[in-house]
């Protein structure tokens, strides 16, 4: 099945709440910078979705052989997506800006075609180049604020190549959901349920979180004062687990199914919008002459590297293109 036949409305929408999620991540997350070790507040996070999850997801255990088989690519996915690129966020958003830090996300779209190309084999059509350039045009719209000397300023820190790292897990993570081993394919794949299958994922990552949590409370000179753990420090916690992380991962598993990671990857140039939309909402703002505009290139970058057309109704209640 082709991207293009696969991009329903339904797929379209389910890849766009992540981004709306990832970005209220991104700003809680610079919220909370100081409320605890980044690094710890990631296995916290992944801790609170496992408790969550359980009532769901426990039923897994009922098969352990099932696990144990295929335990190096579940071990994989889990400390890409669960256990890596959070923490990198998080490490990220404390000697980055938020603005450096979304910018160098959108780069994720990028990353999808180059793992793609070079590890999956897959080709590079000239439509998914073109969604590219437009996406991103979109992406530092938002960015410079309407004005391109804007981008000149930028200063690039330790923590910009850390959301570059970032950057590239998620490009693994995201491929390896699309292109799994034989043995997670088919009738070969065990019968998980979507949150059976993202608890197998947060056990594994949650396993990597902890270890480099240990490693950065052993590291790091007065781990133990950088805590405080009041009512905002909780809730914050709660909507990262339950939004971001819950919601947005299952939604972007079925998306990432549908249409490929390459096409769900153009969605996730989304998120600097809404972080837009998110800090005009907070600060009382209204919006700005380039955000539609941004909008507008970005939604052109997905439709273009996608070859989507929506199929609408035709008059005599048929379906044409």
């Amino acid at each position: 099945m082709s991207p293009a036949s696969s991009l329903s409305w339904r797929t379209a929408w389910l890849l766009v709440l992540p981004p709306m999620l990832w970005a209220g991540n991104a700003v809680v997350g610079r919220m909370l910078v100081g409320s605890m070790p980044p690094v710890a507040m990631n296995g916290l996070r992944w801790l609170l979705v496992a408790l969550l999850l359980a009532p769901l997801g426990w039923r897994v255990l009922q098969e352990p052989s099932a696990i144990v088989q295929r335990w190096r690519h579940l071990a994989l996915i889990g400390s890409l997506g669960v256990g890596t690129y959070n923490a990198l966020q998080y490490l990220a958003l404390q000697t980055s800006s938020p603005i450096n830090v979304t910018l160098i996300g959108a780069s994720i779209p990028v990353w999808m075609m180059v793992v793609g190309r070079v590890c999956f084999g897959q080709p590079l059509l000239r439509r998914q180049l073109f969604g590219a350039a437009l996406s991103v045009a979109g992406v530092l719209l938002v960015m410079s604020q309407g004005q391109w000397a804007t981008l000149a300023k930028l200063r690039l820190v330790p923590g910009d190549l850390l959301m570059l790292l970032a950057s590239l897990a998620w490009a693994f993570y995201s491929w390896l959901l699309a292109r799994p081993p034989a043995s997670m394919q088919g009738q070969a794949r065990p019968d998980w349920d979507w949150a059976g299958f993202l608890w197998i994922q947060v056990g594994f990552g949650l396993l990597w979180a902890t270890l480099c949590a240990g490693a950065e409370a052993a590291w790091t000179p007065g781990w133990s004062d950088g805590w405080r753990l009041d009512a905002g420090t909780l809730l914050g916690l709660l909507f990262i687990a339950i939004g971001p992380s819950i919601l947005a991962y299952r939604c972007w598993g079925l998306g990432v199914q549908a249409v490929g990671p390459t096409v769900a990857g153009f969605f996730s140039n989304l998120t600097p919008v809404f972080a837009a939309t998110w800090s005009t909402l907070l600060l009382g703002q209204g919006p700005r002459w380039y955000h539609p505009l941004a909008l507008l290139l970005i939604a052109a970058g997905i439709v273009v590297s996608s070859g989507w057309r929506p199929r609408l109704k035709s008059a005599d209640g048929g379906r044409r293109d």
